[in-house]
């Protein structure tokens, strides 16, 4: 009771400083009364309006204002599978003139003499203050720090400058916006706290230590707060509204999207590819798989006469043998003068906003499908589209739905597909599309930058964009690599793929008739681009994982360094540098020519990827760049890191995974990563069906420790072994549980025997321990080394 006494007394204290700094007047009575607080909650009441107080987690509180007691259905930002029950052993306390209700994490206070609530975190500080009777004129005003640094509600498109950066102040509109736009109604700080509020639109006002919200969709305005770490906020955000399934494994490799192409050509560049070795998995088309303008349903099935092929599955066998999958665009216009433009007149199926126009592609009259109708979402996913599926086209590259007066237009396009794929098979749905309203992450949705032009301050630009979707919970964020419009130079191109292989969705794309293959823009940057493209496909295992992760913990692959190390002020608004993973991190060359890169590392210790070479962060190093062969990519690792990786295959799978290389760098602190495998397929993982196992290691007196925990699910994989390199360990003994492992005389001994076993070796980190050791079983290993206690 002593915590909660102290939150209560310092709840007071803050509401009262903040109360007179805000100018609040004490009127002595309020217009809201006490209805009850007890450990279900805290009701407001005054005549038939009410304010409900709610606990969904131990860090969440939702604020929900019913005028005349109105109780409407959650809106689409909000998950609907996701568990209304609310927490039902709050900690209550009252006084004469206040009461609070709240949990270990989370607090919230009314007090009767200002009429306000405060939220406080789990020390007594004080996040937020309100006084909710705004609930009542549906606005929200949420006093704050002004001190506090902000981010979320959107993004920027295609074409709009970025120089705002990724923080956020003074008014933002809430859209879905256009040309690769993220948008949610939803700010947070690194303060400690972020804020849903349950609107499809809205105006946030930031200005002057105030979150003022007003234009909100719901009569009966609801919002959540979320109190924590950053990674908290989102794993919160992810359970409010829903997270995202997981896309195909093969999704974690490369992909070539082209306008202008037919069959033999796709066939020619697959196999200039695989000739190469340069990995790739997924060839996206762009109108040039459809019969677009064609009756009887050709905006959903194969060109015949570009691909003849197609609609047989013979094409789709050959792209099996050679380990490619295909994927097409889509539209959300349907040409009027067909059969299936006369079904959509006659269902009502047009977008209001959008009268019927020429399309730019086939010259013929065209509308637009309003897919904020069930049942144009139920009519999408059609017969024909079914056997385009059927015969290869197995991802959905949606396009300029974002172009009505809708926010959900986009994000109820992919529903369609989403939704009908799920009921018609177990196959996982891929998609990207161009813009983004929080909820859309439900329905496999990836969002993609937009028609962004070529060049380096494009590419430069990219940055702030990629980060300001993450910031608004898109997790997989992709762009046209190498830009849309015009034609990059070599270094442009390699430098770009160095890039995009350190976001969650790797693509290439350009105008009609653009070629994006790294062997067309000569020998340097293919190798460049080639390499960056290899090392990417080392990484799957260790994407793989925090695709998963962002399923289960709301934060996927790319995070900003904020997420990270929330309080320190250098990277409150870095775009230079993300992390990728929790273990590395990436700062990609964007400037032409450039022969010397400035990098701020944050706090902790930090190896060059590729020199070895150390690092202390809380500074900024000055980093050499290769600026004639354009080589190498700033990648650091962090102290700590655990990196696992499989040998580089032409594309997602090619070979069973027996054994995996895990880097170790070990710290003084435990570090653990969660491995993550399944299928890569299909949704059985959703039943159990996966293979995940947390390995854990630690520096200490004696040497370094190395565990693996029991696994979970009921997937086996082909995994047998791990390879673990103790990166900065030259061991003079190994012990795996109560037995001594059987030593080696190097790494090349151990590389040709079969079974566990170590070496002592040496690369470009120092002295490296390897031990192979059994995977998929709970195991406890300790490495002595010389110099260490006995």
């Amino acid at each position: 009771m002593t915590t909660l006494r102290n939150w209560v007394i310092s709840g007071l204290l803050l509401t009262a400083t903040l109360s007179t700094q805000a100018g609040l007047a004490d009127t002595g009575t309020a217009s809201f009364q006490l209805e009850h607080a007890d450990q279900h909650g805290m009701v407001l009441a005054h005549g038939k309006d009410r304010i409900m107080l709610r606990f969904v987690a131990p860090n969440i509180v939702q604020i929900h204002g019913m005028p005349e007691g109105l109780n409407t259905q959650p809106g689409i930002v909000m998950d609907p599978h996701a568990s209304h029950e609310a927490l039902s052993d709050l900690h209550v306390s009252t006084t004469a003139d206040s009461a609070m209700v709240g949990t270990d994490e989370l607090s919230v206070t009314w007090d009767k003499r200002t009429d306000s609530l405060t939220i406080a975190d789990s020390q007594g500080h004080t996040l937020l203050q309100t006084d909710p009777a705004t609930l009542m004129d549906e606005r929200i005003d949420l006093r704050r720090d002004a001190a506090d640094t902000l981010y979320g509600i959107g993004g920027y498109d295609a074409f709009e400058p970025a120089g705002k950066g990724v923080t956020r102040s003074g008014v933002q509109v809430v859209k879905a916006g256009e040309q690769g736009y993220p948008g949610a109604p939803f700010v947070w700080s690194t303060h400690g706290y972020g804020v849903l509020v349950d609107t499809i639109g809205a105006k946030f006002d930031l200005a002057d230590g105030h979150i003022k919200v007003s234009g909100i969709s719901r009569p009966d305005v609801s919002y959540d707060v979320i109190a924590g770490t950053p990674p908290q906020i989102f794993k919160g955000l992810s359970d409010l509204s829903g997270a995202p399934p997981l896309f195909p494994k093969w999704a974690m490799g490369f992909t070539n999207s082209q306008w202008g192409i037919d069959q033999q050509e796709l066939l020619e560049i697959v196999h200039g590819y695989r000739a190469r070795h340069i990995p790739i998995d997924n060839f996206t088309f762009d109108f040039d798989w459809k019969a677009w303008g064609d009756d009887n349903y050709g905006e959903f099935r194969w060109n015949t006469k570009k691909f003849p092929d197609g609609p047989s599955g013979a094409l789709k066998q050959t792209m099996d043998q050679l380990g490619m999958h295909m994927t097409g665009i889509m539209k959300p216009r349907i040409h009027v003068n067909t059969e299936e433009g006369r079904y959509a007149q006659a269902h009502s199926y047009w977008a209001a906003s959008r009268p019927q126009t020429t399309d730019y592609f086939s010259l013929e009259p065209v509308r637009e499908l309003d897919f904020d109708q069930a049942a144009v979402r139920a009519w999408f996913f059609n017969a024909a589209l079914k056997h385009s599926f059927d015969t290869g086209i197995v991802g959905w590259w949606n396009d300029e739905a974002d172009d009505t007066d809708s926010d959900t237009q986009f994000l109820n396009m992919q529903r369609a597909l989403y939704e009908g794929q799920r009921a018609y098979t177990p196959i996982r749905v891929w998609s990207i599309n161009r813009d983004f309203y929080l909820g859309a992450q439900r329905y496999a949705y990836g969002l993609w930058s937009g028609d962004i032009d070529t060049g380096f301050d494009s590419m430069a630009a990219q940055r702030q964009r990629m980060l300001s979707a993450i910031d608004v919970g898109e997790m997989k964020w992709g762009m046209d690599t190498g830009g849309f419009k015009g034609h990059p130079d070599d270094e442009n191109y390699a430098r770009w793929i160095e890039f995009a292989a350190f976001v969650p969705i790797f693509r290439v794309h350009g105008t009609v008739g653009e070629k994006r293959q790294p062997w067309v823009y000569g020998p340097i940057a293919e190798k460049a681009a080639s390499d960056a493209i290899r090392l990417r496909y080392a990484l799957i295992p260790y994407i793989y994982s925090y695709e998963r992760a962002a399923t289960t913990d709301g934060v996927g692959l790319v995070r900003p360094l904020y997420f990270d190390y929330p309080n320190d002020p250098q990277v409150s608004g870095d775009v230079d540098a993300w992390m990728f993973g929790d273990s590395l991190l990436v700062a990609p060359v964007v400037t032409k020519g450039q022969a010397e890169k400035a990098i701020y590392l944050p706090a902790g210790q930090w190896i060059d990827y590729f020199k070895g070479t150390v690092y202390h962060g809380g500074q900024t190093i000055q980093y050499a760049v290769d600026s004639k062969n354009w080589s190498d990519i700033p990648l650091f690792i962090r102290e700590g890191a655990i990196i696992p990786s499989q040998p580089v295959m032409d594309y997602v799978d090619e070979h069973p995974v027996t054994e995996l290389s895990v880097d170790v760098f070990p710290a003084e602190h435990a570090t653990h990563f969660d491995y993550y495998d399944d299928d890569g397929d299909t949704y059985a993982y959703e039943h159990g069906a996966f293979f995940a196992q947390r390995l854990t290691t630690q520096r200490n007196q004696d040497g370094v420790s190395f565990n693996t925990d029991e696994p979970h699910g009921s997937f086996k994989p082909a995994l047998k072994y791990y390879l673990v390199k103790l990166h900065g360990v030259a061991a003079t003994g190994v012990q795996l549980g109560d037995g001594a492992l059987k030593p080696y005389a190097d790494a090349a001994a151990l590389n040709a025997a079969k079974g566990e076993g170590w070496a002592v070796d040496h690369d470009r980190y120092g002295s490296v321990t390897l031990v192979r050791m059994a995977a998929g079983v709970a195991q406890h290993m300790t490495v002595k080394q010389a110099g260490t206690a006995h």
